[in-house]
C-alpha cells in the first residue's frame, strides 16, 4: 500500500481508504461474517483510514466495525460522521421523508457519545458533520466540536458535502482536517469553486463513491437487490439506462486495454487528481478490497486521462447523483 499525508494532521493514511457503510446498509444483503473478514484484510493490506458514520443501519455499522477495531486501535485511523437523524428512530436513506438533518450543538453532545460507545473507543481520530444543518449557523456546529476535541473525545474536525462558504466559516472558528464529498469521473461538481477553496486553506479531500457507487465498474446495472439504495438513484433508473450501460462498457473496453479493471481505472483517476485527495471505495468483500487497493500502483498518462475526460463527454446523459430530496439536504 501507498500513503498520503492528510497535511492538515501530519497523519500517514493509506492512499485508498475503505468505505463501510455498505457492510450493514444500503448496498443489498448483509453478510457480517464476510464484512469482518474484509476488515480484517484491510489490516493485511495496510488499509488504514476506515470510513463509518453514525446513520450507517442507525448505529450497527459502527457497532461492526467495532468488533476488528477495538482489538487493532492503534492500526486504524477511524472517521465517523453524525448530523443525519431519523423521525421515530426509522433509519434509512437520506431521500426518506423520516430523514433529517441535526447539527445543534445538543445533538453534538449526544450523538459522540453513541459513537464512542458503539465503537468501543474512547477517541474518534475524525469527526465529520455529515450534511450542513441549514437551521444552526455551521459557526456553532463547528465550535460544539471544538469542543469535543478539547475533552479529548476526537481529534480532528471534518465537513461533508460542504460548500466554500461553508467551508470558510466553519475554518475560521476551528481548522477544518479534511472534506468528505462525493467525487468520481462522474461527478466532479467539487472542481473549480470547492476545491480551489480547500487547496487555498490546505484542507485534503475524502473522495467518498469514487467508482459512483458501483456504475463505472459495470458490474451493477440490471443487478441490483431489490433493496437496494441505488434503486432510488437517478444515474441506475431506466431513463439514463442506455448511456450508462454504453459508457461503462466503453469504459470496461478502456481499462482491458490497459490491463486493469474497471473499478482501478476509475480510482487511479481519482489519485491523479492530486496528492491533497484520498478516496474511500466502499466494498463488503475481500476479492473487491484486493482489486481496489491495486489501484495504487497504476499510473495513467496525460493521454490515459483526456482520453478518460473524452469518454465522459460523450455519454452526458449520466443522470443526477442523488434524488432531488437527498440533493436539497447538500450544502453546494
Amino acid at each position: 500500500m501507498k500513503y498520503r499525508i492528510l497535511s492538515t494532521t501530519g497523519e500517514k493514511l493509506s492512499a485508498i481508504g475503505l468505505g463501510c457503510m455498505g457492510m450493514s446498509f444500503a448496498y443489498g444483503p448483509v453478510d457480517d461474517a464476510e464484512s469482518i473478514a474484509t476488515l480484517h484484510k484491510a489490516l493485511d493490506l495496510g488499509i488504514n483510514f476506515w470510513d463509518t458514520a453514525d446513520a450507517y443501519a442507525n448505529g450497527r455499522n459502527e457497532e461492526l466495525i467495532s468488533k476488528v477495531l477495538v482489538q487493532n486501535r492503534n492500526k486504524v485511523f477511524i472517521a465517523t460522521k453524525f448530523g443525519f437523524r431519523f423521525k421515530d428512530g426509522l433509519a434509512g436513506p437520506s431521500s426518506s421523508p423520516n430523514t433529517f438533518v441535526d447539527g445543534s450543538p445538543a445533538w453534538i453532545k449526544q450523538a459522540v457519545e453513541g459513537s464512542l460507545k458503539r465503537l468501543g473507543i474512547e477517541t474518534i481520530d475524525l469527526y465529520y458533520a455529515h450534511r450542513i444543518d441549514p437551521n444552526t449557523p455551521v459557526e456553532e456546529t463547528v465550535g460544539a466540536m471544538a469542543e469535543l476535541v478539547k475533552q479529548g473525545k476526537i481529534r480532528y474536525i471534518g465537513l461533508s458535502e460542504a460548500s466554500a462558504e461553508t467551508i470558510r466559516k466553519a475554518d475560521a472558528v476551528h481548522p477544518i482536517s479534511a472534506l468528505q464529498s462525493e467525487y468520481s469521473l462522474l461527478s466532479r461538481q467539487l472542481e473549480g469553486g470547492t476545491l480551489k477553496t480547500i487547496r487555498e486553506l490546505g484542507i485534503p479531500l475524502v473522495a467518498y463513491s469514487p467508482l459512483s457507487r458501483g456504475l463505472i465498474t459495470d458490474t451493477v446495472i440490471g443487478e441490483l437487490a431489490a433493496d437496494d439504495f441505488r434503486r432510488t438513484l437517478p444515474r441506475f433508473d431506466e431513463t439514463h439506462m442506455v448511456n450508462n450501460r454504453m459508457l461503462t462498457r466503453e469504459f470496461a473496453n478502456f481499462a482491458a486495454n490497459k490491463n486493469i479493471t474497471a473499478a482501478q481505472l476509475a480510482l487511479a483517476w481519482v489519485l491523479a487528481q492530486g496528492d491533497d485527495i484520498i478516496p474511500i471505495p466502499g466494498t463488503k468483500k475481500r476479492k473487491y478490497l484486493e482489486e481496489n487497493a491495486a489501484a495504487v500502483d497504476v499510473t495513467l498518462t496525460g493521454s490515459d486521462l483526456q482520453g478518460l475526460d473524452d469518454l465522459v463527454k460523450k455519454y452526458p446523459d449520466t443522470g443526477k447523483r442523488y434524488s432531488e430530496r437527498s440533493l436539497q439536504m447538500v450544502d453546494l
